[in-house]
């Protein structure tokens, strides 16, 4: 288990001292906003709607409920930035893990495209708020490459960029040879890109939108874990150590890092440690040739690689690591090992951060929606694309709420997973197996 980090009794990790024993992104050493640095929340708040947990989903939220008129309060355990909004990738990738076909069956025409919308403009608009407010987070839209692994994934990769060039998006299809030259790499049968997707440096942006969350007058606290959730006639009353807020709704947004607050909200997901490592700037040959221009790139393997230039210009690359709260150095290595077999170049170029962070996975692969409660919802399970889905969720949440406008995502009802409290054992041999496939070379379906 890492440095300074314990396990609490509801599965979530936790910091055992000060937040400089955690083990820090690339993110804090390339910030250009500043640390948000807010108070924790003390004696008694009545508002309108009070939020659990300061990632995107809940800062989101705030942000299109404060520019509503509501009074609304922010609740983070930690500090902004602590989970998955501030630790991951930074790659902002329009759309659901279901190709638009998918949602249409699933869902029906109507719903389903209006499904489709929603996840495909995702994109578009947390690039719309970054210049609305002005957010310094490196923003680039070079387009995210989907790359097969194999030939039997380059099938299911191409029908996809079929399906949504149908829906009006300008894809390119990339045959070998293409991806090559896009990426660096030979390892990749093909691919497409798609041109909606960029990426940002997620720390600054999330410190950003709090910024113009609490600019548009919303009030975020840090430091504040939520130890209590209670119905009251006129709402709900949240306790703190230091504090009690009233309202009359409530968000829970604690995706990849929520415990037992909602009952058996924590056994519907699957918290997964997402391991990266970025290097030093890379010598100027190299900038040009792997994964140049700023594009992103995420693979087609069961235990798939992302990976891009970072805005000073190192590289970095992230994978699925160990199921709970301790790093596997193992892992950590199959990672490194994964990287230069794609590019060999790399090996004269120093690794000079290591990370990792949960992502909560469900077992549909959809976010879910909840409202076990009137007036209660709960929002999680972005599947590695929490940056654009988070940002329009929250919108989507506050526009409801707000405005009397029904979320278009569905709901569904908390259903725990049959097998969650041996997940641990469970998904660390699948981890396992998947890694040795891939350091054998063989193709995974």
């Amino acid at each position: 288990m890492a440095a300074g980090v314990v396990e609490n009794s509801t599965g979530e990790f936790c910091v055992n001292s000060s937040l400089e024993s955690f083990p820090r992104s690339l993110w804090w050493g390339e910030s250009k906003e500043p640390a948000c640095n807010l108070p924790p929340v003390e004696g008694d708040l009545d508002v309108d709607v009070a939020i659990v947990g300061g990632g995107i989903t809940g800062i989101s939220s705030a942000l299109h409920l404060a520019e509503a008129g509501l009074s609304v309060a922010v609740l983070e355990a930690r500090h902004i930035g602590f989970g998955a909004s501030g630790r991951n990738g930074g790659q902002v990738i329009p759309g659901l893990k279901y190709d638009p076909s998918d949602l249409v069956a699933k869902y029906g025409p109507e719903k389903g495209q209006r499904l489709i919308e929603l996840a495909g403009g995702a994109a578009d608009y947390v690039f719309e708020l970054i210049e609305r407010h002005g957010i310094r987070c490196n923003p680039v839209r070079a387009g995210w490459i989907q790359a097969a692994h194999s030939p039997i994934a380059l099938e299911a990769v191409l029908r996809r960029a079929g399906e949504w060039r149908k829906q009006g998006v300008e894809v390119e299809v990339l045959d070998r040879d293409g991806i090559a030259t896009s990426t660096g790499t030979t390892r990749y049968f093909g691919g497409w890109r798609d041109p909606r997707a960029g990426a940002i440096q997620p720390l600054d942006y999330l410190r950003g939108l709090t910024r113009a969350a609490i600019k548009a007058g919303a009030r975020v606290f840090e430091k504040s874990r939520v130890t209590s959730l209670t119905k009251r006639d006129s709402g709900w009353q949240l306790g703190t150590a230091a504090g009690k807020l009233r309202a009359r709704k409530v968000i829970v947004a604690t995706n990849g890092y929520t415990g037992d607050l909602v009952p058996k909200l924590a056994q519907t997901v699957l918290p997964v440690q997402s391991m990266q490592l970025a290097t030093e700037p890379l010598p100027a040959d190299l900038a040009r040739r792997v994964m140049p221009g700023g594009v992103v790139l995420s693979e087609t393997r069961k235990l798939a690689f992302y990976m891009r230039q970072t805005p000073e210009g190192g590289f970095m690359i992230g994978g699925r690591g160990a199921v709970g709260n301790g790093e596997d150095p193992s892992l950590m290595a199959a990672l490194e090992r994964g990287m230069l077999r794609l590019f060999p170049d790399l090996e004269r170029v120093k690794i000079v951060h290591r990370w990792s962070g949960h992502v909560a996975l469900s077992m549909d692969g959809l976010p879910h929606l909840h409202e076990p409660e009137p007036n209660l919802y709960c929002m999680l399970a972005y599947n590695g694309r929490g940056i654009a889905l988070a940002t329009t969720f929250g919108r989507m949440m506050a526009e409801e709420i707000a405005r009397s406008i029904p979320a278009i995502y569905p709901r569904s009802s908390i259903k725990p997973i049959p097998w969650h409290p041996i997940r641990r054992p469970v998904m660390g041999l699948g981890i396992r197996w998947y890694w040795l496939k891939d350091s054998l070379g063989l193709a995974s379906k």
